[in-house]
């Protein structure tokens, strides 16, 4: 039996780590949108989105990017989804043609708010955990349900206790 938090199960992303699963997965959505295989808008979803659809928006050469803020964590405890910000809704319409990104889907709340108000929208995560892959349409890699990720813009570099042992 272990004496580690849940939270301690983690996955430790650095910025390089997060840029070239960005770009990835920019790759994987590269000509699928519906004009032409272009799409028409990215639509991050604050906060965890925007790095990744930065990327996106410049590998896909996407001008038009928006956020769409959406708070369903208080520091590591899930809560209710709520939406503070809304995109530009003449852009966004039924979401035919936009590409909504966030870092992470978890256990798919904050994306089933996303898709119940654009339900064409395409959802591309870039990581996906076994709860929430329902509501996505595009990831690039899955981890377990339990663990968490900590991605770079919540770490700063410190001393870490070993795994096993004391040295």
């Amino acid at each position: 039996m272990s004496d580690r938090l849940p939270h301690e199960k983690g996955f430790h992303i650095s910025w390089d780590q997060i840029h070239r699963d960005s770009r990835a997965l920019a790759w994987r959505l590269d000509g699928k949108g519906p004009d032409d295989g272009a799409w028409k808008a990215i639509v991050a979803i604050t906060r965890g989105g925007m790095a990744p659809a930065m990327i996106i928006a410049r590998e896909l050469d996407v001008r038009t990017v928006d956020t769409i803020s959406i708070k369903s964590y208080d520091h590591q405890q899930q809560s209710e989804a709520k939406v503070l910000k809304s995109p530009d809704a003449d852009m966004m319409g039924d979401g035919e043609g936009i590409l909504i990104i966030d870092d992470l889907v978890d256990t798919g709340k904050t994306l089933e708010v996303v898709k119940n108000l654009f339900p064409k929208a395409h959802i591309a995560t870039v990581y996906a955990k076994p709860m929430g892959r329902p509501m996505v349409d595009s990831f690039i890699t899955e981890v377990s349900q339990d663990t968490w990720i900590f991605f770079p813009w919540d770490m700063a570099l410190q001393y870490v206790e070993p795994y096993r042992g004391k040295d």
